[in-house]
């Protein structure tokens, strides 16, 4: 007997489902789950890993249909899209902003609104995953993701060096 009904015996709620999945299936999330023992190492290795679980994740076949089917049905229910924001971008981006505040700690990198170095970091590779996801055409180029990581954590980081 199969029947969709089914998987509620194991779920409350479509959302618990959803999150259940995408601790499952989600690299990027398992890389933050230990925030304590990445927040005194430098940005030049923290951040390429965050990047690469990031692109882990957008790579992966499961998680590409999830984000699919994700998108559409956080689109018919706002309450699915809020879990999923807290799940998944408010979790990265509060991670990134304490990181990169105790880089400005430390003098690894100048002061600067780390809500906004979060977001600009993410921001970065948004394209990238998303020639992976929506738009292969953005991958025409043959760029990978791992120029990319190279690249993109090399703009940031230059934009953000202390200044002498």
């Amino acid at each position: 007997m199969q029947s969709p009904a089914l998987i509620y015996w194991y779920f409350p709620d479509k959302e618990a489902l959803f999150n259940a999945v995408l601790t499952t299936h989600a690299p990027l999330r398992g890389a933050i789950e230990d925030p304590a023992s990445m927040m005194d190492r430098p940005p030049e290795e923290v951040l390429p890993e965050i990047a690469r679980a990031y692109f882990a994740t957008v790579n992966n076949p499961v998680s590409q249909r999830m984000m699919k089917l994700l998108v559409g049905e956080a689109m018919r229910r706002p309450g699915l899209a809020d879990m999923l924001g807290k799940a998944t971008a408010v979790r990265v981006l509060g991670f990134l902003k304490e990181y990169l505040s105790r880089q400005v700690e430390l003098g690894r990198l100048r002061p600067h609104d780390t809500r906004s170095g979060a977001r600009a970091f993410v921001g970065m590779l948004i394209p990238q995953a998303m020639g992976t996801i929506l738009f292969p055409a953005l991958r025409e180029d043959g760029l990978t993701d791992e120029a990319h990581v190279e690249t993109a954590v090399g703009i940031f980081l230059e934009g953000l060096r202390p200044k002498v």
